[in-house]
């Protein structure tokens, strides 16, 4: 019997984003208590968008596809700006908004949840992020 050649080919793994805490070092407490719930989303914000001031009530990450968004702490007024390749780990119960200047952002985001519970939570007379 004939050995089928074995492809030259290697599985590569890179691990992108390990933390216990938020791009601006605010530190995660604990999961949200019930059914656990993954949510994975894509968003694309166009240029020069400003996405509403809001919270997420859950830990949840995203991967910049491609261009560039700059995330803003709306308390400490402190901003760093994420490119095409890195991830960010976003805060959680802190008021923040995402916003892009000359290019696009587009980004795959997963949230990790329980059943029933909003994505994300606008303050008081924004409308709502997505």
């Amino acid at each position: 019997m004939k050995k089928e050649k074995q492809d030259e080919a290697k599985i590569a793994s890179e691990l992108l984003l390990e933390c216990n805490c938020a791009w601006n070092g605010q530190l995660y407490g604990a999961y949200p208590q019930g059914t656990p719930q993954l949510s994975l989303m894509r968003l694309s914000i166009p240029p020069h968008t400003s996405l509403p001031w809001h919270t997420h009530p859950m830990p949840n990450v995203a991967y910049l596809l491609s261009g560039e968004l700059t995330v803003e702490d709306k308390e400490s007024g402190e901003t760093h700006t994420f490119r095409a390749g890195q991830a960010i780990n976003e805060s959680v119960n802190s008021a923040h908004r995402g916003y892009t200047t000359g290019v696009a952002a587009e980004l795959l985001i997963a949230y990790a949840g329980v059943e029933g519970q909003a994505l994300s939570e606008p303050l008081p007379g924004e409308p709502a992020e997505f």
